[in-house]
């Protein structure tokens, strides 16, 4: 072996272990704030038997556990970086003790309560408000406060005003876990939880099966999936709906395949099109019925098969057999709601950069710039028609993937409202692409975004420490947001993208459904 064959191991073997370590530490350090209890990261619920989700009540200080917290979510970027830069390079560790790791990380973080967020509160306030009769798209939290709901009255804040505008499968999982749960709020989360979990370790079968010949996009999928302290955080730690809607979504995308030699014709779409059409729509039905923005994935395949009719035909039939009915059942409020959150904005988003630094005007989530969901909409649409144009093929054979990968990341870069947990809309469909610059940026993103809500909510009586967590919002990550913004724009209009052939792919000309630009 020459000295520069020997200097590349070493620094590989190097990578690896920086990845092992830093990956290992953010998990561990993310399930010991778990496992400790009520805390600024973890909401208090009240103990029920020896069901789960289990913890024991620590009592550790807020600031300790704030702090903690970040530096683990700064970690996990570190560790998963280095695993990508590893896996460029060459590096080949063995799949299944990562898989093993994986799901044991999984089940840990199942049976613990919900970290990160109040959102599985929520949830299970809703799914009990089906339980009693009432629908969550017509009464809020307070209201059934007023009626005497004992979950109700315990409602986070945030949430005692607000309806719910998560789709109606989503409220029919919600009604699930609250007649499974009965009266505890602590083993409803539970349920929602577990449901969560299940989807996301099917997501890291589904990545392992699909990508199963070409060990370098195997492994780099399963690094920004299976082992990504951030992601498991946001999903599994948290109970987040959002995984359970990316695993419907992703199969969706999964399903729209072919073999890279196919071909169409111009007298019709290649053998099998239209019944595979089918099935992804109703997947992505599934997906958009539980949360909407999933739409876009049905977008993505409608301009993956656009020159064909009667694959579109098919796409559109499979779609609206879930998503009509569904909210037919659901009612026209289910519908309303949708259009109730269109002028919000969260705390973090890339426009503060432009707006808060001169003063312009107050700028948060009940104070809303005027025009900014006009101008928010503008830049929206204009990212989605340069990224579904300049972004290059990276799934060879899965020709749905790229363009809603393109459709995703338009919205979820440029959209004032965003939450780091809605980031797997782009991750699960990026795990499928090809290695780029487009990793680096989008891991950044998730880093800093995940660092500004590791918390469940502020804390008002810790002036300081509430004023580090604005400053770090408005002001840092905010200004990830908009260089992560830039750098997809430069990256289209330069089509520079870093990309690395993968193991399987070298010599092989884009599907003929994929834009040919």
């Amino acid at each position: 072996m020459s000295d520069r064959n020997t200097r590349t191991a070493g620094k590989n073997r190097g990578l690896v272990w920086t990845a092992a370590v830093c990956i290992t530490v953010s998990l561990l350090v993310m399930i010991a704030i778990s496992v400790a209890g009520p805390s600024i990261s973890v909401p208090a619920m009240a103990h029920t038997g020896g069901a789960p989700p289990w913890w024991v009540s620590v009592g550790l200080p807020n600031d300790f556990v704030l702090f903690t917290l970040w530096a683990a979510a700064v970690v996990a970027g570190v560790g998963v970086g280095a695993g990508l830069i590893a896996v460029g390079r060459g590096a080949r560790p063995r799949v299944r003790p990562l898989l093993a790791v994986s799901f044991i990380v999984v089940a840990v973080f199942t049976v613990l309560p919900p970290a990160g967020t109040t959102d599985t509160q929520s949830y299970a306030i809703d799914g009990n408000m089906v339980v009693l009769g009432h629908s969550p798209y017509l009464d809020t939290p307070r209201q059934m406060a007023q009626m005497g709901d004992v979950l109700a009255i315990n409602s986070p804040i945030l949430w005692q005003q607000a309806k719910s505008d998560y789709g109606p499968l989503a409220t029919a999982e919600e009604w699930v876990s609250a007649e499974l749960g009965g009266s505890s709020m602590a083993q409803i989360t539970f349920w929602l939880k577990l449901w969560v979990a299940a989807a996301f370790a099917a997501v890291v079968l589904l990545l392992d099966r699909v990508l199963r010949d070409d060990p370098a996009k195997r492994l780099r999928a399963h690094l920004l999936w299976s082992l990504n302290p951030l992601v498991i955080w946001e999903i599994v730690a948290s109970g987040h709906i959002d995984g359970l809607a990316v695993a419907f979504g992703l199969a969706g995308l999964v399903v729209l395949r072919f073999p890279k030699a196919t071909t169409g014709s111009p007298a019709g779409p290649p053998p099998g099109l239209v019944w595979r059409c089918f099935v992804s729509a109703v997947l992505i039905g599934v997906a958009t019925a539980i949360k909407s923005p999933f739409g876009l994935f049905g977008l993505g395949t409608l301009w993956a098969v656009r020159r064909y009719p009667v694959a579109i035909a098919s796409l559109a039939a499979g779609w609206l057999a879930v998503v009509v009915p569904s909210y037919m059942v659901a009612g026209l409020p289910a519908i309303k709601v949708l259009f109730q959150r269109g002028n919000q904005v969260t705390w973090d988003n890339l426009y503060q950069v432009f707006y808060r630094p001169f003063g312009i005007e107050p700028f948060g989530s009940d104070q809303v710039p005027a025009h900014l969901a006009t101008i928010a909409l503008f830049l929206s649409i204009a990212a989605a028609v340069l990224t579904l144009f300049r972004m290059p093929d990276g799934a060879p054979g899965l020709p749905a993937v790229t363009p809603a990968l393109a459709l995703s990341i338009a919205w979820i870069f440029f959209w004032p409202y965003q939450r780091p947990w809605y980031d797997v809309m782009i991750i699960a469909p990026l795990a499928l692409y090809s290695a780029s610059w487009l990793d680096g940026v989008v891991l950044a993103r998730l880093c800093f975004a995940a660092v500004t809500y590791m918390e469940a909510g502020l804390i008002s009586y810790l002036v300081w420490l509430q004023s580090v967590q604005l400053f770090e919002g408005e002001w840092i990550t905010s200004t990830v947001r908009m260089l992560s913004a830039a750098a997809l724009i430069w990256m289209c209009i330069k089509r520079r993208w870093g990309m690395r052939p993968s193991d399987s792919t070298v010599g092989v000309s884009p599907p003929v459904l994929q834009p040919q630009i």
